[in-house]
């Protein structure tokens, strides 16, 4: 229990202030409006919970999400869950925070497709958001702005926390939460060098890496075109390299991997024992590993869908 206590920390029940991300009641609460609203794109029907559903584990479960006018994105869609323990955002690492994340797919022509004027004039123009901004941001004579339309999602996703999983409980000390053989897959996650990358609150989320340290993968899990961090800093030796994902719930997050290609979890585990380690694993070490990574499973965040503002007739009508 020592070193595992030494290596990863608990999710908390919510998130502490030195997470970074400014938030308050009523940031959340508007935040949380916008964050289901699919006003927010062209097309009125896409929101952000579209392709991170509260309800399956912040992510669509599809390997690619489904965008605007039918359009596929290049990468599967990271869990919202616990994003804000993250030390950047995407997978490629090209927001710093959950701020800057949230008004990234709100632009994107592939995603939501909706110009930044376009996105603000829409709130504008739909008369119940004008109180839920002026009480999120009372210090602004205009508050209807992308900026804080990203801070408060950002507000509200800080509070998408899944504490309490049975490996939570054992890092507090109850060493009853897992079985053995629950333990002898987190000895083997440790012994192997998983570990090495997967720690921390979050199983991950905390630094980047090749995928491929040993040997490369197969291209269906490593398309030859998706070069990685490499499109955000064009340095040679970012070229492959993406954001370690959390491990948080990951038996809820299917399909796997940045392309989304893995529908299988012990496969993914073999997978990255090859790539990432240079080991063979044996069936019943990667069943092991299995045991421990479903005991990072917490509690899901328990969301009422909200009721939105009415558009008026003065608001801005759909795209297609």
């Amino acid at each position: 229990m020592g070193q595992a206590q030494a290596i990863f920390k608990p999710i908390p029940e919510t998130a502490p202030a030195t997470a970074g991300v400014p938030t308050s009641p009523a940031m959340s609460a508007l935040g949380k409006a916008l964050y289901f609203d699919p006003r927010l794109s062209e097309s009125h029907n896409i929101s952000c919970n579209t392709c991170h559903q509260i309800g399956l584990g912040g992510v669509d479960m599809l390997p690619t999400s489904i965008g605007h006018n039918w359009q596929k994105g290049g990468r599967n869609a990271p869990t919202v869950l616990n994003a804000v323990f993250n030390t950047a955002q995407f997978w490629d690492g090209r927001a710093a925070d959950l701020s800057e994340q949230a008004v990234g797919p709100i632009q994107n022509p592939i995603e939501m497709a909706i110009s930044p004027e376009h996105a603000v004039a829409q709130l504008a123009a739909i008369p119940g958001y004008q109180p839920l901004f002026q009480a999120a941001f009372p210090d602004q004579p205009q508050p209807v702005t992308l900026a804080n339309i990203g801070a408060a999602i950002a507000a509200f996703e800080t509070t998408l926390l899944t504490p309490n999983a049975p490996f939570d409980r054992y890092l507090r000390g109850d060493d009853s939460a897992l079985d053995e053989t629950q333990k002898a897959g987190l000895k083997l996650f440790m012994d192997k060098g998983c570990a090495a990358c997967h720690n921390g609150i979050n199983i991950g989320g905390g630094m980047y890496a090749p995928f491929g340290v040993i040997e490369k993968p197969g291209a269906d899990f490593l398309p030859p075109a998706d070069k990685g961090r490499f499109q955000v800093t064009s340095t040679t030796s970012d070229e492959y390299v993406f954001k370690v994902p959390t491990l948080r719930n990951i038996e809820l997050t299917p399909p796997y991997f940045h392309s989304g290609k893995s529908w299988d979890l012990k496969q993914a585990i073999a997978v990255m024992a090859t790539s990432q380690l240079g080991q063979e694993l044996a069936g019943e070490e990667v069943a092991s590993i299995e045991a421990f990574l479903l005991t990072l499973t917490g509690q899901q965040p328990q969301v009422t869908y909200p009721i939105l503002p009415p558009s008026s007739v003065n608001t801005p009508r759909p795209q297609f």
